[in-house]
């Protein structure tokens, strides 16, 4: 967990890998093994009776073996709160491991193998989370570095949510002095029409959503806001459930394909209307996130993972990946608000 320990993944069987290159970190022959998802940790026994346990906390990822206990990645110091009292506790920590998970040094993905590079999306979603965490820091290089007004990660094509996305990660570190947000203001004139935002997101025309962004960040960061969200049908709309819920047109809402496929569609609208969880929430099953058949993913990358049997997917398709920091996320904000 954290952008710079060593990513490493337990393959069922008693396999540690390093998760990047897939290279044997060590073996061992399991005749029991138990992963606790919501307490980072792996107990193994093995064929010759010796206990194996590999855990992870706030200083680093360890193993315990014959009595002694040996850390094999450090990095960043990162805060793991318990959540105690919460009736979703374990989900909690689980959720908020596959966001951690998914920091790279490079920036927080929505997939650590099968995206190579940040989406300001996924990433500000992530951020909400870290920020009730107290990981903010985590990420603080990566927010003050930004450069670029758009991720283009979509085909190429600039997507006026991300003007908002910016400004609200840029504001979570307390400046508005940073020199993206002139950029974003600029850059943002050109997408204006009728005092609303105006472009393609995911391929289509989504003002309500792109101007709840804009007008979202710009409240972060205390600027003037003579914006005006339209009162349209969007699809989108219901994903933004942080603010400006009145400013709402319904219409369709998303289907059982979505969950199987987009499932943080599915959290982020229960979380605005306040409907029960979209699955039912029983035993913990890591990772408990995914994604699937999305445009832009590289599942390519996850081929010597297949190779091994050891892909962390849902098999439902070749076209899947898992953890998914979206996902993740939007579950873990909807849990943390549930009354």
């Amino acid at each position: 967990m954290g952008p710079r320990r060593r990513k490493l993944l337990y393959v069922e069987g008693g396999q540690l890998l390093d998760a990047l290159t897939f290279e044997p970190v060590y073996s061992w022959e399991a005749s029991t093994e138990i992963i606790r998802a919501s307490s980072y940790s792996v107990y193994i026994r093995t064929v010759k009776e010796k206990e194996v346990l590999l855990f992870e906390d706030e200083e680093g990822v360890w193993l315990e073996e014959s009595g002694e206990r040996n850390l094999l990645t450090r990095g960043d110091r990162v805060r793991l709160p318990a959540f105690d009292g919460h009736p979703y506790a374990s989900w909690l920590r689980t959720l908020h491991a596959e966001i951690l998970v998914n920091l790279m040094p490079f920036g927080p993905v929505p997939n650590l193998w099968v995206y190579p590079r940040p989406w300001y999306r996924d990433a500000a979603m992530m951020l909400m989370c870290l920020r009730e965490t107290g990981n903010l820091t985590l990420v603080e290089p990566w927010v003050m570095g930004l450069h670029k007004v758009w991720d283009r990660n979509n085909d190429g094509n600039a997507e006026p949510d991300n003007f908002g996305q910016i400004l609200f990660m840029v504001s979570l570190f307390g400046t508005n002095k940073h020199p993206i947000i002139e950029q974003v203001l600029k850059a943002m004139q050109g997408y204006v029409r009728d005092g609303h935002l105006v472009g393609k997101t995911d391929g289509a025309e989504r003002p309500v959503y792109q101007t709840k962004w804009l007008k979202f960040g710009l409240k972060s960061l205390g600027l003037d806001d003579p914006f005006r969200i339209p009162m349209v049908f969007d699809s989108y709309s219901a994903l933004f459930w942080m603010d400006y819920k009145a400013e709402h047109v319904p219409g369709p809402r998303f289907t059982v394909k979505h969950l199987v496929l987009y499932p943080y569609l599915n959290w982020a609208e229960a979380h605005f209307y306040g409907d029960p969880p979209p699955v039912s929430l029983t035993d913990i099953r890591t990772p408990v996130t995914w994604e699937g058949e999305a445009s832009e993913a590289e599942y390519w990358r996850l081929n010597p993972l297949v190779s091994i049997g050891a892909m962390p997917c849902h098999q439902l398709s070749s076209r899947f990946c898992a953890p998914h920091a979206w996902h993740a996320a939007e579950m873990f904000l909807y849990l943390l608000d549930m009354k």
